[in-house]
């Protein structure tokens, strides 16, 4: 018996090293499943294949390796769009198997017809459908290659019939995939523009993102001989945030700290390996320079008047030698005054003086979280609040690993992500930080965890609201509508589904709670029932956003809401951030 297409795949794939492939069986996709029945690939079913993208993409985020998601024609594998979204822009090296309707059918508006080369464009690097199976083997050699060079996602649109033809062979899939990532360097003369100015410069900060993830050491080493605040964005926090003696925080609508304030009062501003997308955040008249491995980053944020092409790492190895050492710690030490101030009455009066309210307030219920779990944990985390808990109550320790729908913000990540992370590392452990929200989208998912006794430790905030939904409204002045629904008992489903479940609605059960749930061997759910009024504020609030806090006070009262409005004001008051010329308050 001849070797078929899927089989030729799927063993290609082995000797890539992939363990499994997270998907839904269908029937175009019968002859790739069956191939993967007789290897060594595990096929893990999960309930939705949006699911399966996530996964996939966390899977590869831990690993580094390439990971695998499938789906069958039409509605199966439009499915994957949202999953390969948020693994391409986090840069996850998967391949995505879209099965696809019988080739002979193609154009001929058939049953479940799509166009997914078209439809899976934007969210992938490489996407190319299988024609036949000697140009198959070709574009899988592509596929494989592109993700792997870190270009995003790879897409092969394969027709059944085409799966389950004789393989042809080629020599493209003897090729050696090359998955080195190559070291940048940077112009010379970008670099010495860059000195200059940090030379002229009086007070220089840096921020920092994903980018200074294997440059940890060169970025510390320039604070240390510029004295400069380090502050940085939501996807460097777990590279730069701990043991950082020049930290001053984070920045954005998630941030803390003094970081706000280092950029406003800075001569230089410098963003290394950052696309921070919130322009309104970043000071407009600051001199900046911004270095970044993808030329494409710079400048599409802020203006740019340095712009520097190349690695984090090597660009600052380059950089030192031509840096004249500062002596005048002045503007650092201001800055790490504010910080400390910042956050002994800003961030930690959202834990340390509440721990007998109720409903529990989520930031002490995380603040503890984080300190029982393990030093080398796995955090991930739902858009939404969550992501503010996770980015401000999460320390990282140089071995805990933080994901996050970092870049395409969806709702639903979480579960699915922990789900990927957990099946890359069964013995580490796995923390989801699930909104109910974000939970009651993709409910089925636990089902996931059940079949495959996946032991995460699933933590649900439970407020029945959308709560950075209702906070978007409030900024925009307009009364919070269709941000809140009716409670739902998610400890009481997952022990349904035989998932041994703990319901924490008093703060003083919750060490004892997360005690015994994070030592439970098997996958565990803590449903803590939340302040819905616990919202975010950024560190820094301008007018025009107090305005719409008034105006949406003002319009919820005249709706007979006023109880509402003073819950919220006694929410938010432990967190009254300075505002910065206003004396109304």
């Amino acid at each position: 018996m001849s070797t078929t297409y899927a089989q030729q795949l799927v063993s290609t794939l082995e000797r890539q090293g992939v363990e499994r492939i997270y998907g839904v069986v269908g029937d175009s996709l019968n002859p790739i499943v069956d191939a993967v029945k007789r290897s060594s690939i595990e096929w893990v079913h999960v309930r939705n294949e949006e699911a399966g993208a996530f996964a996939a993409g966390a899977e590869s985020q831990m690993t580094g390796r390439l990971a695998v998601c499938a789906g069958s024609c039409g509605p199966g594998n439009l499915h994957l769009l949202q999953g390969l979204y948020d693994s391409h822009r986090n840069g996850a090296r998967v391949v995505a198997l879209a099965s696809h309707i019988p080739s002979d059918a193609i154009g001929s508006n058939y049953f479940q017809e799509t166009h997914p080369e078209a439809l899976f464009a934007e969210c992938s690097g490489y996407c190319e459908m299988v024609n036949s199976p000697g140009q198959g083997a070709r574009v899988l050699h592509s596929a494989l290659q592109s993700t792997m060079s870190g270009n995003g996602v790879s897409v092969l649109v394969i027709p059944g019939d085409i799966a389950s033809e004789s393989a042809v062979e080629a020599p493209q899939l003897q090729s050696v995939v090359s998955d080195a990532r190559p070291r940048v360097h940077p112009s010379r003369e970008q670099v010495e523009a860059l000195a200059e100015a940090i030379n002229d410069a009086e007070k220089v900060t840096i921020f920092g993102g994903a980018g200074c993830a294997d440059a940890r050491e060169e970025v510390l080493a320039l604070a240390e001989k510029i004295k400069a605040p380090l502050g940085h964005a939501y996807g460097g926090k777990e590279f730069l945030h701990y043991d950082n003696p020049f930290d001053v925080g984070m920045s954005g609508l998630l941030g803390y700290g003094a970081c706000s304030e280092a950029f406003a009062e800075a001569d230089l501003l410098i963003l290394l390996g950052t696309d921070f997308p919130y322009s309104e955040f970043l000071p407009r008249e600051t001199l900046t320079a911004q270095v970044d491995v993808k030329g494409a980053n710079i400048g599409r944020r802020t203006a740019v008047s340095l712009p520097v092409e190349g690695d984090v790492g090597a660009t600052i190895s380059t950089l030192l030698p031509l840096l004249q050492e500062k002596t005048d710690r002045s503007f650092l030490d201001a800055m790490l005054v504010k910080q400390e101030k910042n956050l002994s009455h800003v961030v930690e009066a959202y834990t340390s003086k509440h721990p007998q309210r109720t409903p529990i307030h989520p930031e002490y219920f995380t603040e503890i979280l984080d300190g029982l779990a393990d030093d080398d944990a796995v955090f991930t985390a739902d858009t939404g609040m969550c992501n503010v808990w996770h980015a401000r109550y999460v320390t990282p320790t140089g071995r805990r690993k933080l994901l996050a729908s970092f870049r395409h913000g969806t709702m639903a990540n979480a579960l699915p992500q922990a789900i990927g992370a957990q099946f890359s590392d069964p013995q580490r452990q796995v923390i989801s930080m699930c909104g109910d929200g974000g939970l009651g989208m993709l409910l089925g998912e636990l089902l996931t965890v059940k079949l495959h006794d996946l032991p995460l430790k699933m933590m649900v905030y439970n407020n029945s609201s959308l709560g950075m939904v209702k906070l978007e409204m409030l900024v925009e002045g307009l009364p919070d509508f269709g941000t809140d629904h009716e409670g739902v008992n998610y400890a009481a489903i997952a022990e349904a589904i035989g998932i041994k479940a703990f319901r924490v609605e008093k703060p003083e059960e919750i060490e004892d709670v997360l005690r015994a749930a994070l030592r439970y061997p098997g996958p565990v759910l803590v449903d803590v029932i939340t302040d819905p009024n616990a919202l975010s504020i950024p560190p820094e609030i301008s007018l025009e956003q107090v305005a719409g806090f008034s105006k949406a006070a003002t319009a919820t009262v005249l709706e007979g809401g006023v109880g509402k409005m003073i819950d919220l004001a006694r929410a938010n008051l432990r967190n009254l951030p300075r505002l910065s010329g206003f004396k109304g308050l």
